[in-house]
């Protein structure tokens, strides 16, 4: 990173990373759960796993509004020098730095299926869920504001997440045009 540039993370992108290892484990787990019948029985269970799943969406999806909002409000222009991250790589990094993370919730959620059949899968798919909801607030907000927000990759956390974290002083913007992601952080379709 030469003359003073920093390298940068799509805001979106980070929180979507694990929107989608988070859903299909959580389903997965809870598919596996609802075949073992439990100690509580599976109509509790997934009764109990449908109330998890709602109230832990709603719960990521708007928890720390006010911190985004806020480093949202202070941004400052990319500046010349500074590095657009791949979509690709911020994900692949997001992922790498929670595998373990994955690992133990899939199989928490596969073996608390003995006591409360799917409970915990939901769970780990209303967390999935929320992640999505939150980066589809993001981009409806990128939008709104016709700029593309990133964070320094430096001030993530060491498993490359937490984009509103305590290290982060504030985000980057760009027009809505520049990296490999759209608004929200999906992958930008390429034209031919």
């Amino acid at each position: 990173m030469s003359r003073g540039g920093q390298g940068l993370a799509r805001v979106a992108v980070v929180v979507r990373a694990g929107a989608a290892p988070l859903w299909w484990l959580g389903v997965c787990g809870a598919g596996i759960g609802v075949l073992v019948p439990g100690f509580t029985g599976r109509r509790i269970g997934v009764l109990a796993g449908a109330a998890l799943f709602l109230v832990t969406a709603a719960v990521v999806a708007y928890g720390r509004r006010k911190r985004y909002a806020a480093l949202a409000r202070g941004t400052a222009r990319a500046g010349r020098n500074d590095i657009l991250q791949d979509r690709a790589v911020t994900v692949r990094a997001w992922r790498r730095g929670h595998r373990w993370w994955l690992l133990l919730a899939f199989l928490a959620a596969v073996g608390s299926s003995f006591a409360a059949p799917a409970t915990l899968g939901m769970l780990c798919a209303g967390a999935g869920a929320g992640l999505y909801l939150k980066s589809a607030w993001l981009g409806r907000r990128e939008r709104s504001d016709e700029a593309l927000l990133w964070v320094r990759v430096d001030w993530l956390n060491g498993r490359g997440g937490d984009p509103a974290g305590k290290p982060v002083k504030g985000y980057r913007a760009t027009g809505t045009s520049a990296g490999d992601a759209t608004p929200g952080g999906a992958r930008r379709k390429v034209t031919v």
